[in-house]
């Protein structure tokens, strides 16, 4: 496919730079506190059981005077009121002390989990781009990086032993105003691959078309975030990239996803050997399946499927509140997927809760799960089987989420 740019250029031309641009900080509004009027010079009334607010929150209750002395008739406004306020000064001592332990426990996983980003890719190297467009938009890449896994791990869970990386899943997740948008590129896709140089040898080469996945493994991240940019028009605002151990861990982590097969699935080459029916997969069967195309009569179209099937499901375990409410869970999931993820250097932590949140929205009934549309799944080309998309339709997919718009 030819790159596609929002102004007419003669051939040859290389495509405008583009700026980037910064939005103005949020001002910071300090809470606003109230102290306590001084205590008046009268004569003060009988003890009242009512718990004054806290400095700056309003009473739960109107102005007036509660189980201020003995009930003329009986019940519970004969009770003692001295007591009823030492409760109550004993039921703000412990929630203070919750509320500390939750803040501080909040902010030190917070620093942990910043120290522990790896921000190797800079987008902002990349030159010549696409103009930026409304809404945020992350790629999400599922690499086959064995970093983080023993020979065993990779004997077990069917890796072989290829050195570097290469994509196992290809994902643009938009989220703005119209709602969150996941479109998944098969690795196969025939494009265009930019002007690039090898990063090995120094060696330049011209534009050419190729499969997506070789973008990745010519070129890494720049290649693959430059040539995703060209081919569809659509600017990357953020990278995201996961290894085997990582996505391993996560299930792991979890206890497992559960997931419904209509028929069962084996494949010699990913190690996928799973039974029709409902069954909990551990991080091993996971990957086995996500990996797997073979027995896919739409081969790698398939394969996004089951990957985004298997994603709907890790959403909506990871998002439960047993999941998120027990740190015994909560913590092995953040550490197990910070362990194998690369970022770009402009995402910090809020930006990587925003594409969990988006990615939890567009799994979880919330937005649109698509795949690209596509002209022929089976292109004959001089590097074998590719997967060709409908340029007519491609593109207005592609024009809806630069414009934040809902496709279709």
């Amino acid at each position: 496919m030819s790159d596609w740019t929002n102004r007419p250029r003669h051939p040859g031309q290389p495509p405008p730079e583009w700026s980037p641009r910064h939005e103005p900080a949020a001002p910071f509004l300090a809470p606003s506190t109230r102290e306590a009027p001084p205590p008046s010079p009268r004569r003060a009334p009988p003890p009242s059981t009512r718990t004054a607010p806290l400095p700056g929150m309003p009473s739960p209750a109107a102005p007036g005077r509660y189980d201020s002395g003995p009930n003329p008739r009986g019940g519970r406004g004969s009770r003692n009121p001295r007591r009823r306020a030492g409760r109550g000064r004993r039921y703000l001592r412990t929630a203070g002390v919750l509320v500390s332990a939750l803040v501080l426990g909040g902010a030190g996983t917070y620093v942990w989990a910043d120290t522990r980003l790896n921000q190797e890719v800079d987008l902002g190297a990349l030159g010549a781009r696409v103009p930026a467009g409304e809404g945020t938009t992350y790629l999400v890449v599922g690499s086959d990086s064995r970093e983080g896994l023993s020979e065993q791990d990779r004997k077990d869970l069917n890796t072989g032993s290829a050195e570097g990386r290469r994509t196992d899943s290809v994902i643009l997740l938009h989220t703005g105003a119209s709602g969150t948008t996941m479109v998944s590129l098969p690795r196969d896709s025939w494009v265009t691959l930019p002007p690039y140089v090898d990063p090995g040898t120094g060696r330049g080469y011209r534009a050419a078309p190729d499969k997506l996945n070789a973008a990745f493994s010519l070129g890494g991240p720049d290649l693959l975030v430059r040539t995703v940019e060209r081919n569809t028009g659509v600017r990357v605002d953020h990278y995201a990239e996961i290894g085997f151990a990582g996505f391993v861990g996560v299930v792991d982590a979890v206890g497992g996803v559960d997931l419904c097969l209509g028929r069962p699935v084996r494949d010699k080459d990913s190690g996928a050997n799973l039974p029709a029916g409902c069954q909990t997969l551990d991080g091993a069967e996971a990957l086995a399946f996500v990996r797997q195309r073979k027995q896919e009569a739409q081969g790698d179209l398939g394969r996004t499927r089951n990957q985004q099937r298997f994603l709907a499901a890790l959403a909506r375990k990871a998002a439960t509140p047993s999941t998120l409410a027990d740190p015994s869970t909560s913590f092995p999931t953040l550490r197990a997927g910070l362990d194998t993820l690369i970022v770009d250097e402009g995402t910090e932590l809020p930006d990587l809760m925003g594409l969990f949140e988006a990615m939890r929205k567009a799994t979880g009934g919330g937005g649109r799960q698509l795949n690209v549309p596509l002209a022929d799944p089976d292109l004959r080309t001089p590097k074998g089987s590719a997967v060709k998309w409908d340029d007519r339709r491609a593109r207005a997919l592609f024009d809806a989420l630069r414009e934040d718009r809902p496709p279709g």
